[in-house]
């Protein structure tokens, strides 16, 4: 199975056509880290992270793990943990993204294997296919509401990969 995203704003899996949005500076074959693009390609996808506290655990044939407050990722291009989920500290002294937020963007959130395996500096980090209300640009990530995320987790597997046009 294959998710596409066909355009700025549409996502098709399946016999689904699901309304998305994308990073607010459109796609990019060369993404580079804050660009505001989201990278065009074919990708695996990772686990699926949710809030507990939120979130009952979504049916899904991904590995579902519940996100803590200490988790993030990290996106600082000079770190070894480049493109990695990592465990927040009190002094860490790198740049991350918190996956335990305020708002409900990454209630729900899937990795999107983008510059993951061996993570080349600067060409972008923390690509995910996470939660949205409205439909603004996100900064380089896939964005859907929470209803159509669900049906979509119950679809795929870890063979499902994503390609983005």
């Amino acid at each position: 199975m294959i998710i596409i995203i066909k355009n700025k704003d549409t996502l098709l899996i399946d016999d689904f056509e699901f309304r998305c949005s994308i990073g607010k500076n459109g796609f990019n074959k060369k993404k580079l880290e804050g660009d505001l693009t989201t990278p065009k390609g074919k990708f695996d996808l990772g686990n699926i992270y949710y809030r507990s506290d939120r979130i009952q655990k979504p049916l899904s044939k991904l590995r579902s793990i519940p996100i803590k407050k200490n988790m993030g990722w990290c996106d600082d291009p000079n770190s070894k943990f480049y493109n990695k989920q990592i465990k927040i500290k009190k002094n860490l002294k790198i740049r991350y993204e918190k996956l335990y937020r305020k708002d409900n963007k990454y209630d729900l959130l899937i990795l999107i294997k983008y510059n993951y395996k061996n993570p080349i500096k600067f060409k972008g980090s923390a690509i995910f296919l996470h939660l949205t209300k409205n439909y603004l640009p996100t900064k380089g990530c896939i964005a859907l509401c929470e209803k159509d995320f669900l049906i979509l987790a119950k679809l795929i597997n870890k063979k499902t990969k994503i390609k983005i046009n």
